[in-house]
Formats: structure tokens, sequence, C-alpha cells
């Protein structure tokens, strides 16, 4: 009996299904038109096409869109917020700062629980952890029988104070319990345990109104699997990079926020790491958008800055990705100005590029290559067939004739601003933090990656592209490449020169026993449990701070100040050795270590794979003669020069002239640029 794991990773255009043979390591792929209203009809398409047993598979992995959808589009059930007395509108007055701070009409978002539906009850704890005034609790009981009548289907409970001691916050959760006990509560005590009552309050107000949702998802597909004959449970990758389970997504279903774009990261890492470029960069760009990540010495980049609206931050650890909206179904179109811009309006999935016919005649990105011969007249295998006359007529109405150019030249603008978008986003990634671009690998995938990555590589300077064997399904594939995994952290005040060690090691003994609780809950083995110390730090007086890691045994705290001077040199290119350095917070990452298969490798022998024809593909405004490869005949050890095109059925890959390609033992193509 044949055991399979199979990965799923839903974006905006389709649905790829991911299906990896346990013994050979040899992976099959799937992909299915997505089904926004509700996704898990794609997932059930998708592993029914693919002639999935489920009673064979021994791990279902999913990266979902569910709860980055329903705060985009606001589609939430009504929720509630019970605070303070007088802390009522920390979620609304946020930090009173904009995103465009020069833009007279663009403010920020209302909160996601609007005024009305946010209560105050009578309570107060100092910043100490003493209980000044205890929860009101007839005030409490009134403001549960409220919600009650208003129907509320969750509830954020946000005191004051409460990281230090969460007492009165448990007590109000008893009490909203006993009147509603099937309502969703999240208090801020648990969801995230640290000071800044903005950020701790957007945090558990984002938990809160998602977690309807996102349960009675994970609940239906869950059931629908277990019909089908899966056992086990599903697996839900979260922003941080790892995978939870059903049980703790009731807990903490805002880490499923951002979930679908970390899958790609995970995969551009490993893919990274496997071909010896312990630096590099993920390029994913789907069919609506494309998504940018760092890998700085074989470990993604994480951050805790980050949001789906402005204004609004998830404080949770997550991957950093940066998303812009530059996908293969971009819409061209011409500003106000008269200049030429792309995206990011979208034509999706439906009704598509011009090229599809399904009635769109504004130009995408999609159509502009066809045009230049970079794509070919088929998609999906021969499942979606490419008109070129009807990109021609949209290329021609959109942008040659409004700005008075030839067609092709036309075309090549769309391309040429798409990739200019898309290299800045690079730089904002690289550049800006530090890093040079000529030091890392560009890591093309998605449906539309392979198509331009050798391009933004030559933008940038990076010296060379990986594209997967799959580069469709890569981000599904970074499904099968995570462990279960949490994080955990507790505020940690303190200077750092009279910091005690043993005081550091009380304060990792209290979250490493939580982490290792949560573990257990999952069935992770105490043998595949691995626990990762940070401490973070700054110099007295700053905003933010850095993190530092640290042993599992600390005995002074001078090895880990002199880390944060390093990391502070690295990050924003100076240090000050004289300054005092203050501890902000300490932080456990616990992981439950999932046996992963290994992918196939291949005997290397070097030859020229033979073209299955040639076409005339442009580049630089001229036509040039480019031979076509099939992906599916190449073996290991070829090499061939560009222009060239090589066609498989979930991507395309462009080597553009003078740039040499070859394929590794992994079946990775390797594109080296020209300078």
């Amino acid at each position: 009996m044949t055991k399979t794991r199979v990965a799923v990773d839903v974006g905006g255009t389709f649905t790829d299904v991911c299906i990896m043979d346990e013994g050979t390591g040899q992976i099959r792929i799937e992909k299915t038109p997505s089904t926004p209203d509700d996704p898990m009809r794609a997932i059930m398409t998708g592993v029914s096409d693919a002639k999935v047993d489920l009673a064979d598979v021994t791990m279902f992995s999913h990266g979902t869109t569910v709860a980055t959808n329903a705060l985009i589009t606001r589609n939430l059930p009504r929720a509630a917020m019970v605070c303070t007395e007088g802390f009522r509108d920390v979620v609304e007055i946020r930090r009173s700062n904009k995103e465009d701070l020069w833009d007279t009409y663009k403010d920020v978002a209302k909160p996601y629980i609007p005024r009305r539906d946010r209560l105050t009850v009578k309570e107060r704890i100092d910043a100490g952890g003493k209980i000044i005034t205890p929860l009101d609790e007839d005030e409490a009981r009134r403001v549960a029988a409220i919600l009650k009548k208003r129907d509320v289907k969750a509830i954020a409970v946000c005191f004051i104070n409460s990281y230090v001691n969460s007492e009165n916050e448990v007590r109000m959760r008893e009490i909203l319990r006993e009147v509603m006990p099937d309502v969703h509560i999240s208090i801020s005590a648990e969801i995230m345990p640290e000071i800044f009552e903005h950020e701790r309050f957007s945090t558990t107000m984002v938990n809160a109104v998602v977690s309807p949702v996102v349960v009675d998802y994970v609940s239906r597909l869950s059931d629908k699997l277990a019909d089908g004959g899966y056992a086990r449970d599903l697996l839900l990758l979260h922003t941080g990079g790892g995978v939870m389970t059903p049980a703790s997504v009731k807990d903490f279903a805002a880490r499923l926020a951002g979930s679908g774009i970390a899958a790609g990261a995970i995969a551009s890492r490993f893919i990274g790491n496997l071909c010896g470029y312990e630096n590099s960069i993920g390029f994913d760009m789907g069919g609506t958008s494309t998504d940018v990540s760092l890998t700085y010495r074989g470990e993604s980049t994480v951050t805790k800055d980050w949001y789906i609206e402005y204004g609004y931050p998830i404080r949770f650890p997550s991957i950093e990705v940066l998303t812009i909206g530059a996908g293969g179904g971009s819409l061209a179109w011409k500003d106000e100005g008269g200049s030429l811009r792309n995206g990011p309006q979208s034509a999706g999935a439906t009704p598509g590029p011009a090229c599809y016919s399904n009635g769109n005649m504004v130009a995408t990105n999609s159509d502009a290559n066809v045009v230049l011969g970079r794509l070919g007249h088929s998609l999906a295998g021969g499942d979606i067939t490419l008109d070129p006359a009807l990109a021609e007529e949209a290329v021609r109405r959109t942008v040659a004739a409004p700005f008075g150019m030839e067609l092709h030249a036309a075309a090549e603008a769309i391309i040429d601003v798409a990739n200019a978008n898309m290299a800045n986003a690079v730089r904002l990634l690289s550049i800006s933090r530090g890093h040079d671009p000529r030091d890392f690998a560009l890591v093309a995938f998605g449906g539309a990656g392979a198509l331009h990555g050798a391009a933004v590589a030559k933008e940038l300077s990076i010296p060379v592209v990986i594209v997967p064997p799959n580069p469709g399904v890569t981000s599904a594939m970074g499904c099968l490449l995570v462990d279960i995994q949490h994080d955990f952290s507790d505020s940690f005040m303190a200077d750092a020169a009279s910091t005690k060690p043993e005081d550091l090691e009380a304060a990792f003994a209290r979250i490493e026993k939580e982490a290792l609780e949560r573990l257990r809950h999952e069935g992770v083995a105490p043998e595949d449990t691995v626990l990762q110390r940070t401490v973070e730090m700054m110099y007295q007086g700053q905003w933010r701070s850095l993190a530092v890691s640290a042993p599992s045994r600390i005995t002074s705290t001078e090895d880990l100040v002199n880390g944060f001077h390093r990391e502070h040199e690295r990050e924003y290119n100076f240090r000050r050795e004289e300054a005092p350095v203050s501890i902000f917070r300490v932080g456990v990452k616990a992981t439950g270590i999932v046996q992963k298969a290994k992918l196939p490798s291949f005997e290397v022998t070097e030859h020229q794979p033979t073209p299955q024809g040639t076409r005339d593909v442009w580049f630089k405004g001229k036509a040039c003669k480019a031979d076509i490869y099939d992906r599916a005949q190449m073996k290991a050890g070829a090499t061939f020069t560009g222009p060239a095109i090589v066609e498989q059925v979930d991507s395309t890959v462009v080597v553009p002239p003078k740039a040499t390609a070859t394929v590794d033992q992994y079946m990775n193509i390797l594109i080296r640029v020209e300078a």
C-alpha cells in the first residue's frame, strides 16, 4: 500500500494540490480553479481529480487564505470587546499615525469591532500586577446579558495590565461562558501576554473576529476529510512557519491570517538551502499577486510588525513576506498623469486575462507575455487554451493605441513596469535591511515567477535564479516541509547589566512549561520536541527591540548583550557599546518535529538537451529565435543557453539571451544571468 502526503495551497486564481509518495519522494501535482465562495470545494475537487485515496494519506497539510480574506473583505460575524472602564477606544486611537502621512483623504480603516459593541467593566490592575479594583461581577453579568441579547458570535476580553496578572480577565471569561457557553472568547493575557496595550488589544480583537469563520471552516474540512477516510489531524500552516492542529486553531485563529503566503517562503528557504544557497530571496508570482520573502544564513526573517489592514497589528511572530499586486492577471492602465501603470487591480480567475476568452478586454501581464512569444498558447497541460489574437487586441487597445506605441514595444512596456514593481519589493526586503542582493539567489516560483524571475534578477544584479521542478505548486510543497510550531513570549523589562541569570532562567522556565504542555496537547512525543530561546533587547530609550538567540542554560548576560550589539550593527549599521542595554521580552519557539519525506536525487550527466522546436520571442525590441524545451523531458545535467523557453504543466520558464541554464540533481533549473 502506497503511503502519501498531501499539501494544498489555495491561491486567488488556482488551488494547488501537491502529492508526495513517502517511499520514493516523487511529487505529482494537480491544479484546479479556486472557489472563493467556499475554498473547501476546490480542495476536494483537486483531491478527487488527483485520484488521492484519503485512507492512504499519512499527512494532510493546508495553507489557507480563509482568515486573510475574511479580514480583507470584512465578511465577519458580529463580535464584541469587553474592556477596562475608560479604555474602550484603545483600538481606535491606535498610535495616532497613518499609512500615508501626507494623504489628507486617506484615513485608517475602522476597527473590526465597532464602538457600540466595545463595552466596559470596572476593574483595575497596576503595572506591577497588583489588583487595585477587583472585577465588578454584577457589572460583568450585565455586560454578558447585553452581549447575549445582541447575539454576538465572538468576544475579546482586553483589560489593562492583564499581561502581568490575568486574574480579572479569566474571571470575566468564566462569567461570559456561564451566559454564552458556545461563544468564542479570546482573552488578551493568553493571546499576547505582553506590554503595549494597543498591540495586545488589536491582536486579541483580530483573533476574536476570525475565530468563528476559521473554526467553522477547519471543522468542516476536517469532517470532510474524515468522511473520505483520512484518519489523522488536519495540519494548518500558520504565519510563523509551522503548522497547528484544529485544537490550537480554536484558541489562536488569528495565527492563520497570512497562512497561505508563509508556505511559499518556507518552500523557498528549503529549495535555496538544498541548492547550497543559505541566502536566498523567495519570488512567488501567481495570478493575482507576488510574495517576496528573504532567507538569511539559512533562516527566514521573522517579524512581529505586520497586519492585514494598516493600524491593526497582529503581533504573533510571522515570516516576513511582502505582498504586492503584481501577477499574471494584473491589469495595465494609464493613470491621470499619463503614465503606464500595472496592477494592483487583477483580472483574477474570472474573467481572467483577455487571452482566456472570457470577456475581459483589458491587457494583463499574461496577455503581454503571449504577444511577446514568452507564453505559449496553452496552460495547465492543455486545459486552458490561450487566444493570441485576443491578447494582441487587448494590448493594442490598452497600451499601444493610448501611448502611440508599436504592439511589441507596448507589450514589453507592460512587462517592464511589472518587473520594476517587483524589483522594488525585493529592494525593500533586502537593500533597505542591510542586505546586498548580489549575495543572494532568487528562487522563482508560482505560476508566473519563472516567466519574470530572470529579468528581475538582472535588474537587481542577483547572479542566479533557481526554478524548482514544479514552480506552480511550490507553495503547496512548502506545507509538506514544516513542523508543528508555536511561539511563546513574556515581558521581561529590566536593565541587562543588573539582571541575574537565574531570573532569566526562571522566566524561561515558566513559558517553556506552557510550550511543552501545548505540544503534548497536539500529540508531539518528547523526543520530537525542540525548544529555542530568544531574548529581545534594546538600547535604553529605544522603542523597538531586536531578538538575540539565547542558550539552553544562561550563565551570564554579557554574551547576550554582545550578541545584541552585533545584531543591531547588522540591522541598522551602527552599535553603541557604551550605551546601557535593556531586556524587553523573552521568547521560546516550541517545535514538534514532523518526519519529512526526502526529495529524489538523480545522477548528473552533463549534456545538451534537444529542443522540441523554436518560435519568435521578443527581447529588447527584437524578435529572437528561441529554443522551446519540454521540462518533462529534461534530465539532470542538462545545460543550455538563452534565448530559450521551457514549458511545463504548471509554469513557463524564460531564459533570456546570453543567460545559461543548468538542471541540477534535484531537477531545479539554475539560470545564471549576465550582469
